[in-house]
C-alpha cells in the first residue's frame, strides 16, 4: 500500500500546499485503491473517477497560478449514496431509485465542491438508511477492512469501510440513530454527529426528519473538525437550519487539554448487555483523561431506559411519511402490473418489488403508530418520552461539560448474525440513539482492541452547539491512546491488499 494513502486528510493537505505532491497524484492513489480492493469490501455503489481527476487537475491548476484555496482543496472525499449529487446516480441503496440522476445537489454536496474536494463517489449503506449492518442494501452488503467477515456497522457502513480501508481519507455520513458513531466504533475511526441543524439536510433523502444529522467520518478528530468546518453553516433552503456560531473545531481539536473538563459517565449505560473488553476500553479510556486533568463524575439520566423504545415509534412513523412519495408516479422504479393497472395496483406494485423487507417493516410499524386510535397511544407517548430525555440531558450538563458511553455494545459482529433478528438488531443503537431524540452533537472515536483484537469506541456527547467540547475531549484522548497503543488504533489493522490476509 503507498504510503500516500496512509496519511491523515491534515497531511494530506500540508503536502499538497508544500508541493510536495499533486492533487491528481492524491486523487489517482486513492482511484486505484479502490479498484484494488473494492470487490472485496463493496464500500462504494458507484465510483465517479472522471469527476475526481477533473476537480483535482482544477485544483493543481489554481494551486500553480498562486489562487488562495480552501484548507483542504485537494483531499479526495467520499459521499454516503443518501446525499444527492448532480449528474450522479444517487439510489439510496434501494431498488427503489436505481438509475434515478438527481438535477441538483445536497447543499453539503456544493459545499464540498465549493471547498474543491475531489468526490470519489458514493458510498453503500442499509437500504433508505434503515439498518445497522449495511446488510440490507440493494447492492450487495459491504465488508469491514479488520475481518472481511464482519459488519462495518450501519446505515452507514460503506462510508466507515472506505475510510478504515484507505479508500478516502474523509467520508460523509449520516446519523438518524447513530449510523455515523456505531460504524465508526466498529471500523476504528472517528465518527461525528453534529449539533441537529448544524449541517443542512437540504437534499438529503429523508428517513427521519427529525432526527437525521449528516456528519464527517474521517480517521482521526483533526481531520472531522477540518471536514465538519467544509459541510456545516446556516442553510436557507433548510427550515430546520440553525444561525447561532460555533466554536473553532479545529483549535479544538489540537489543543490537547482536558484539565478541568468535567467528563460525565451515565449510569444508565453501564449495564451488561455491554461486551466486558468494550467496558475494559472504556474504562482505561476514562482513566487516562483523569490522569490528564479531566474530572470524572457519575451521572444518573433515568429516561434513557426508555429512549430506545421511544425512537423506535418515532423513527419508524417519520419515515412512514417520508417514503410515501415513492409511489412509482413521479420518479424512481415503477412496476406496472399485467392485469388491470390502475394507479392503487402499480402504487402497490412498485412497493412491493422497490422495498426491502426492512424498510416494508419500518412502514408497517410506522404506519400503524401514525393511524387512527394508536397515535396518541404509541407516536403521542414517544414524543413525551422523548422530552424527558431531552430534559435528562439538561440536568447533566448542569453538571457535566460532557458525557461518555461506550459507542457500541459489542465489537463488530460477523455478517447473517443479526439480520434475521430485527430485535436483537435494534440494540446495537441503545447508547447511540439518545443523542438524535435530544438534537444533541456526538463523537465516536477507538478506544482500543477489544475482542478478537476488533476495535472498540468511546462516544462523548455535548450540548446543543457544544460541537467544540467533542473535538477538545477527543483530540487529547486520541493523543493519549496513541501513546498508550504504540500508534493510531488504525495502524492495528490487518492490511487489505488485494483481498488478501
Amino acid at each position: 500500500m503507498t504510503d500516500l494513502i496512509r496519511k491523515s486528510a491534515a497531511e494530506m493537505a500540508a503536502g499538497l500546499a508544500a508541493g510536495e505532491f499533486s492533487a491528481r497524484e492524491l486523487t489517482d492513489a486513492h482511484l486505484e485503491r479502490i479498484e484494488a480492493v473494492d470487490s472485496d469490501l463493496n464500500a462504494f455503489i458507484t465510483v465517479t473517477a472522471d469527476d475526481a481527476r477533473a476537480t483535482a487537475d482544477a485544483v493543481d491548476s489554481a494551486r500553480a497560478a498562486g489562487k488562495q484555496l480552501e484548507p483542504l482543496a485537494g483531499v479526495p472525499v467520499a459521499v454516503k449514496d443518501i446525499a444527492v449529487t448532480r449528474g450522479v446516480q444517487t439510489t439510496a441503496g434501494s431498488t427503489m431509485l436505481e438509475g434515478w440522476v438527481p438535477p441538483y445537489d445536497a447543499t453539503l454536496v456544493t459545499h464540498l465542491k465549493q471547498a474543491r474536494l475531489p468526490i470519489l463517489g458514493k458510498t453503500n449503506m442499509d437500504e433508505f438508511a434503515m439498518g445497522s449492518s449495511t446488510e440490507t442494501s440493494a447492492y450487495g452488503i459491504t465488508r469491514n477492512p479488520w475481518n472481511l467477515d464482519r459488519i462495518p456497522g450501519g446505515s452507514g457502513g460503506g462510508s466507515s469501510a472506505a475510510v478504515a480501508g484507505f479508500e478516502a481519507p474523509l467520508a460523509i455520513g449520516t446519523d438518524t440513530g447513530g449510523s455515523i458513531r456505531q460504524p465508526a466504533s466498529v471500523t476504528g475511526t472517528v465518527g461525528v454527529k453534529p449539533t441537529y441543524g448544524s449541517v443542512s439536510r437540504y437534499g438529503l433523502i429523508a428517513m427521519a426528519s427529525s432526527l437525521d444529522q449528516a456528519g464527517p467520518c474521517t480517521r482521526t478528530v483533526e481531520d472531522a473538525a477540518l471536514l465538519h468546518d467544509v459541510i456545516g453553516g446556516y442553510d436557507p433552503k433548510d427550515s430546520t437550519s440553525i444561525r447561532d456560531g460555533f466554536g473553532d473545531f479545529v483549535a479544538a481539536a489540537r489543543s490537547k487539554d482536558v484539565k478541568g473538563l468535567r467528563v460525565g459517565v451515565i449510569e444508565q449505560l453501564e449495564h451488561d448487555d455491554f461486551d466486558p473488553l468494550v467496558r475494559a476500553r472504556f474504562e482505561e479510556s476514562l482513566a487516562l483523561l483523569e490522569e490528564a486533568g479531566a474530572e470524572i463524575v457519575r451521572v444518573s439520566c433515568p429516561n434513557f431506559e426508555y429512549a430506545l423504545g421511544a425512537y423506535y415509534l418515532i423513527m419508524p412513523s417519520e419515515a412512514s411519511s417520508n417514503l410515501a412519495k415513492f409511489d412509482g408516479m413521479r420518479f424512481g422504479l415503477r412496476v406496472i402490473p399485467e392485469d388491470n393497472p390502475t394507479a392503487e395496483r402499480v402504487m402497490a406494485a412498485t412497493r412491493g418489488e422497490g422495498f426491502g423487507a426492512e424498510v416494508k417493516r419500518r412502514i408497517l410499524l410506522g404506519t400503524y403508530a401514525l393511524s387512527s386510535g394508536y397515535y396518541d397511544a404509541y407516536y403521542g407517548s414517544a414524543q413525551k418520552v422523548r422530552t424527558l430525555v431531552q430534559r435528562d440531558f439538561a440536568a447533566a450538563y448542569e453538571k457535566v461539560d460532557v458525557l461518555a458511553s461506550p459507542t457500541a455494545p459489542t465489537v463488530a459482529f460477523p455478517l447473517g448474525q443479526k439480520v434475521d433478528n430485527p430485535m436483537t438488531m435494534y440494540l446495537n443503537d441503545i447508547a447511540t440513539i439518545p443523542a438524535n431524540l435530544a438534537g444533541v452533537p456526538g463523537m465516536s472515536l477507538p478506544s482500543g482492541l477489544a475482542e478478537d483484537g476488533l476495535p472498540a469506541g468511546i462516544q462523548f456527547l455535548a450540548p446543543a452547539l457544544g460541537d467544540d467540547r467533542l473535538y477538545r475531549v477527543g483530540g487529547a484522548l486520541e493523543a493519549l491512546l496513541e501513546q498508550k497503543w504504540g500508534g493510531p488504533i488504525l495502524a492495528q489493522a490487518p492490511a487489505l491488499e488485494g483481498g488478501a490476509r
